[in-house]
Order: structure tokens, then C-alpha cells, then sequence
């Protein structure tokens, strides 16, 4: 009678391990971009391991532009710049047209691939539908603080080197709407209006996808800004959002 037991209790948990792996994969046949074996697609929305994948760029220039390319993304690659703690050698600088037409101001902005690739993705599926729900306007520039700057972090003489010194961050103040309306960091952060509401859905958003999003609900130095990076953590890494 034990052994019956054993045997009928095997076969329900078979059973619940076999509908539980049928359910899984038909989601997954649905979307793909959840899986992390699945090749990265600019194009595609965002799934659970595409930040991750984003990241992983770093270690492929060729890819990544290889992804900019297939997903219509104009840009040029700039010269490489060596260094002990500073510089750069998948530096691109981001160009008007093509899949995109956001516009940066400062004009063409400078930045890593992987962090130019995770910017296309956040304009094709975050800022665009967030301005069309608050606004019922598109965003047409990006305002920027820039990218790559030689400094540790807060600019102290000591501590970590910046993600910013290799041009894999970026620091974004606000937005300029199709319709000539600004929404900046600084001024429309805090309340309960809509520029409020679009700032913190679109930092949400770019979540996930980067490494690393600070905004002013992190800390007053980031009172004007979100900084945006593509800092490598490996494939379990952890990732800040705040």
C-alpha cells in the first residue's frame, strides 16, 4: 500500500512538472524577449533579462552596432580613447533620423553603444507612449547634462571611478515636446501634476533597461537629472533603481 502511495504521489508531481513546462514554454513561444538564451532585438520589446543583455554589450562593440544598425539607429563610432581609468572604445555619437526621430540638446550626443542602444529602446517604448498618454504629444529632444566625463563618482579625489568615465552613463535633465512644451527634472519632479507623473513613469521604465537609474528621489545630487548607466554586474548582478 506504501509503495502505491510513493508511486501515485510521482505521478502527480510528473504530472504538475509537465503542465507547469507546457504553460512555460507556451508563454515563452509568446515572448520571447522573457528568455535569456533569446538573441537581443532593439526592435522587440523589453523582457525580463534585456537590461542584462544590454549591459552585456560592453564586451561586444560589434554587436551592438550590429544591433543599431538592424533596428534603423543613426550613428557614427568615435575614435577610441585609452586611459588607466578613463576612456572609451565603443564610443558613438548619435545622429538625427532614421528609426528615431529624437533629438538631443545639446545636439548629438556622445555616449557608449550600449547606453545609445538602451536610449533608442527607451524612446521607442517608454517616452513616447508616456508623452502621448500625459500630453498627447511626442517627445522631439532629449535634454542632457552628457556623457563621458574623467571623474570618480560625485567628483571626490577618492572612491569608485564613475561609470561616466567611460562614457557608459548619461544624465538626462528633461524633455522638449513636439509641441514647443519643456518637462525638466529639476522644476517638475515633485507634485501630482502631469509632468510630475510622466518623469516618474519614464524613470520607471528606463529601469529596465539599465544598469543603474538614480533620480532625485535618490539623493539631492541628483535633484536635476536622472543619471542613466550600463554598469557591468554579470549576469546576477544587481541592478539599482531609485
Amino acid at each position: 500500500m506504501r509503495a502505491l502511495r510513493e508511486t501515485i504521489r510521482a505521478l502527480v508531481i510528473l504530472s504538475v512538472v509537465a503542465v507547469v513546462g507546457l504553460v512555460g514554454w507556451g508563454y515563452i513561444r509568446n515572448h520571447p524577449q522573457d528568455a535569456p538564451w533569446t538573441e537581443l532585438d532593439l526592435a522587440q520589446a523589453p523582457g525580463m533579462f534585456t537590461g542584462r543583455k544590454l549591459a552585456g554589450l560592453t564586451q561586444d562593440f560589434g554587436k551592438c552596432r550590429a544591433l543599431l544598425d538592424q533596428a534603423g539607429v543613426r550613428y557614427a563610432v568615435m575614435p577610441a580613447r585609452d586611459g588607466e581609468h578613463c576612456g572609451y572604445a565603443d564610443r558613438v555619437r548619435l545622429q538625427p533620423g532614421g528609426a528615431s526621430a529624437i533629438r538631443f540638446r545639446p545636439a548629438e550626443l556622445r555616449t557608449s553603444c550600449p547606453v545609445a542602444a538602451a536610449l533608442a529602446m527607451w524612446d521607442w517604448n517608454m517616452l513616447q507612449p508616456a508623452a502621448e498618454a500625459h500630453f498627447g504629444s511626442k517627445v522631439t529632444r532629449i535634454i542632457h547634462l552628457g556623457s563621458y566625463s574623467c571623474r570618480r563618482m560625485y567628483g571626490r579625489d577618492s572612491g569608485a571611478w564613475s561609470e561616466h568615465a567611460t562614457a557608459d552613463a548619461v544624465d538626462v535633465a528633461g524633455f522638449v515636446l513636439a509641441d514647443g512644451r519643456e518637462v525638466s527634472v529639476l522644476r517638475d519632479w515633485k507634485g501630482k501634476g502631469e509632468k510630475a507623473a510622466f518623469l516618474h513613469q519614464v524613470r520607471d521604465g528606463a529601469c529596465e533597461l539599465f544598469s543603474t537609474v538614480l533620480s532625485p528621489d535618490y539623493n539631492a545630487a541628483h535633484r536635476d537629472h536622472l543619471h542613466l548607466d550600463q554598469a557591468e554586474r554579470g549576469q546576477m548582478g544587481g541592478r539599482a533603481c531609485r
